[in-house]
């Protein structure tokens, strides 16, 4: 058998074993000769523009695929890029592998080009950090990486490989390629848990199902299709849950938005809380009503009692769980109880019910949303990124599609600027789909110059800039601290950004006005091209999610 050179290795386990078809990243020295492996390998590399991108995309493909994610980055600047992805991947329980280059081993300590301790800064943000130093182990030390991404609650992982180790040629029989692990490991609960578990279910006068992440990570539809249509229970799914079923079930309870819920949760007397973390968004579970029983379902142990105690918990994949508590519970309807729930969150948005129907001038953020849903419609996927733009689009937004509204800026890291690359990543993920971004013009300046990405790889997203000309969530919470004269930092002024992208190879759009929003759109949409639609709405509108973000942050 011939020789080959180390770094193709890397291509061969991703192709071979992995069946990886497309990578994210930004080239370098320090890894050559993994790039040249992708191109012998027939892998494809989506080159972007700033490497947080390309740990986002590989996020965000994540989760459009159900497949584990994989970016490239090279050594120094081109990793510490990429942690903020990271970070956020991992406080979002992403699968993803990290692909990293390093200083040679030859110049350790000798002040070597970008030399720095990559592995210590990483490790608090990875499941798994580690460095190969054997060019023969890298196919063993690749299926350690994706073992370690996607085993029990997923995040990502980080492998590091030095151009000394990666640049040599060794026989290719030295280096055999491990097979892919075909056997699942699945916790189950007990059977007294699940039976304790079922007859809260069945005594429930007022019960609720909020299903986070975890629905999505294990694709529990059909399993919590059955489980909630067999017991009349309704449901709110959030994070990438969302789309497990669609926002239009006559259980769900997006009519209300996420607010509303929070609003009206209190007369629930049994919370189902399944694979979501109780965190600031849910007051750290400070919304469950304290009569109100709680059944937890998650695959990680040490969620089930976090900041509140649950009466029942069970552990284990969702979808597995909900498998074996179905059978328990009785048929049942809710109907009269789902009708209460929901009257009493739409009485709480009536205003910004309204808002939806009526034109404005200046244009209202949800009545933005309202027409691009009305343009584009529920069989698309719906990215929004921003303060405010995140409630506004999240309560606005209704699709049939997995992970078909995401609230990128809305995870633990509260990370903006993700919206383009995850844009990007389900446009790839689902070519034949029509994706929009509504991004806040504060998080569109992150990561705009992906736009250039978006021309030079055929990309075509339609991005709508919701233009309050300011940072709205700060701008406000600033308004109720310290008063609208002392506003610091968080205005922005009226910026031309649709010019930028046109000026990249772009379509650009600019709306003043609510009749110009719909034409504008579909001549986006029409172009063909990668798009930004500029839409100046109201800077006086803020949205029922900044009196939350602002508590949490206020001093006592």
């Amino acid at each position: 058998m011939a020789d080959i050179k180390a770094g193709h290795l890397v291509a061969k386990y991703l192709k071979e074993v992995e069946g990886v078809e497309i990578v994210f990243g930004i080239s370098g020295g320090h890894i050559e000769s993994i790039l040249d492996g992708f191109t012998e390998y027939g892998i494809r590399t989506i080159d972007v523009r700033h490497e947080q991108a390309a740990a986002m995309m590989a996020h965000a493909w994540s989760v459009y695929t159900g497949k584990t994610g994989v970016c490239f980055l090279t050594a120094g600047p081109g990793f510490t890029n990429g942690i903020t992805g990271i970070a956020n991947a991992y406080l979002d329980n992403a699968p993803l592998v990290v692909i990293c280059g390093k200083h040679p081993l030859r110049d350790d300590l000798k002040g070597a080009l970008q030399e720095m301790n990559q592995i210590d800064v990483v490790k608090p943000i990875t499941k798994w950090a580690a460095t190969c130093y054997d060019a023969k182990r890298i196919p063993e030390y690749m299926a350690l990486a994706f073992r370690q991404a996607t085993a029990g609650r997923p995040g990502p992982v980080f492998l590091e490989l030095p151009p000394d180790i990666l640049n040599i040629m060794i026989p290719e029989e030295s280096a055999p390629m491990p097979s892919r692990p075909s056997r699942r490991y699945t916790i189950h609960p007990d059977d007294a848990d699940l039976e304790q578990a079922a007859a809260l279910i069945n005594a429930a006068k007022k019960p609720l199902f909020l299903g986070g992440s975890g629905v999505g990570l294990s694709a529990s539809g059909d399993r919590l299709r059955e489980f909630v249509e067999k017991s009349g229970v309704p449901f709110m799914l959030l994070n990438y849950g969302r789309g497990e079923l669609p926002d239009s079930h006559p259980q769900s309870m997006w009519d209300i938005g996420n607010v509303g819920l929070l609003v009206t949760l209190g007369q629930a007397d049994l919370v189902i809380a399944a694979g979501i973390r109780f965190n600031w968004l849910l007051m750290s579970g400070g919304v469950i009503p304290p009569a109100a029983k709680l059944l937890r379902i998650d695959i990680d142990p040490q969620e089930v009692d976090r900041n509140r105690q649950a009466d029942v918990g069970l552990v284990g994949d969702i979808a597995s769980v909900l498998a074996q508590l179905t059978p328990l519970v009785e048929k049942r309807s809710h109907s009269e109880w789902i009708s209460t729930f929901k009257a009493a969150g739409k009485a709480f948005i009536d205003s910004e019910l309204k808002a939806r129907e009526n034109p404005s001038d200046p244009i209202h953020p949800i009545r933005l949303v309202a027409k691009i849903q009305e343009t584009v419609g529920e069989d698309a996927v719906y990215v929004v990124d921003g303060g405010d733009t995140s409630y506004f689009g999240q309560v606005g937004f209704v699709t049939r599609q997995k992970a078909g509204v995401i609230g990128t800026s809305s995870g633990l890291l509260g990370c903006l600027g993700t919206g383009i690359p995850f844009g990007m990543a389900a446009k790839l993920a689902r070519p034949d789909k029509t994706v929009v971004v509504l991004n806040g013009d504060g998080s569109f300046g992150f990561n705009s110059m992906e736009f250039d990405t978006m021309v030079r790889h055929n990309i075509p997203v339609v991005v709508v800039v919701n233009n309050d000309c300011a940072w709205g969530m700060i701008k406000h919470s600033q308004e109720m601290s310290i008063g609208g004269d002392r506003l610091s930092c968080s205005e922005l002024g009226t910026r031309r950004y649709e010019k930028m992208v046109e000026g990249l190879g772009g379509h650009g759009e600019f709306v003043t006005k609510d009749e110009e929003i719909v034409p504008a759109l579909k001549r986006a949409l029409a172009s063909g091209k990668p798009a930004c639609v500029n839409v100046m709405t109201d800077p006086t509108v803020t949205s029922p999610a900044t009196p939350l973000f602002y508590q949490s942050l206020k001093m006592q």
